[in-house]
């Protein structure tokens, strides 16, 4: 049951990307077509996880021991780096068009404070409701971190949509390009807000 509660709560209550802010340079920057999202939504999904796995790990086998929790986030930003150089290289090799049509966004997945947010929440939120073992919690923090990502995914993808469609409709000249996706991004946070109650 806790798991089904931290899926629905990170992927519908508290979106990364329209309940906590977190992640809104690709969120505008690449939600011009829904391919060019989904690939964003996927490079950031394997990133998220996998640097939520070996910061967990970082966290509770090197920081904790050493005592030297004051390093986290120097020592996560590192990890992120080194695990968004991985990504980019293994694109590169695997899929040269969604390599391209990243372009400048992929290098700044390294700077983007999802997964830095990410890394940090599953080190200080408390997922369970007793004392439990630390491999419990390494396994919740995969699946907050998996659930997050999904709820980035959906989150761009459906803004994608909404933006490609807007490029169809006759938007009033005022209104066209960013003004008028800051506003079908604001339109589509209140209506993430209606999943506020469900957890």
């Amino acid at each position: 049951m806790e798991y089904i509660l931290i899926i629905i709560s990170a992927v519908f209550v508290n979106n990364i990307l329209l309940s906590q802010f977190l992640g809104i340079c690709p969120f505008l920057g690449v939600s011009g077509k829904v391919s060019t999202a989904a690939g964003m939504s996927g490079a950031v999904t394997f990133v998220i996880t996998l640097a939520t796995l070996v910061t967990y790990l970082l966290q509770y086998y090197v920081l904790v021991p050493l005592g030297v929790e004051y390093l986290q986030t120097i020592a996560f930003i590192l990890v992120i780096a080194a695990l968004v150089q991985m990504v980019e290289i293994v694109l590169k090799k695997v899929s040269p068009s969604l390599y391209s049509a990243l372009g400048i966004f992929l290098p700044l997945i390294t700077t983007n404070c999802a997964v830095l947010g990410v890394a940090l929440t599953v080190v200080t939120k408390e997922f369970t409701f007793g004392a439990e073992s630390h491999m419990l919690n390494l396994g919740q923090s995969i699946v907050y971190a998996l659930a997050t990502s999904a709820g980035f995914a959906l989150a761009m993808v459906l803004f994608a949509g909404l933006r490609e469609a807007l490029a169809l409709n006759n938007v009033p000249k005022l209104f066209k390009g960013v003004p008028i996706a800051l506003l079908t991004a604001s339109i589509l946070a209140m209506a993430f807000m209606g999943f506020s109650g469900l957890v």
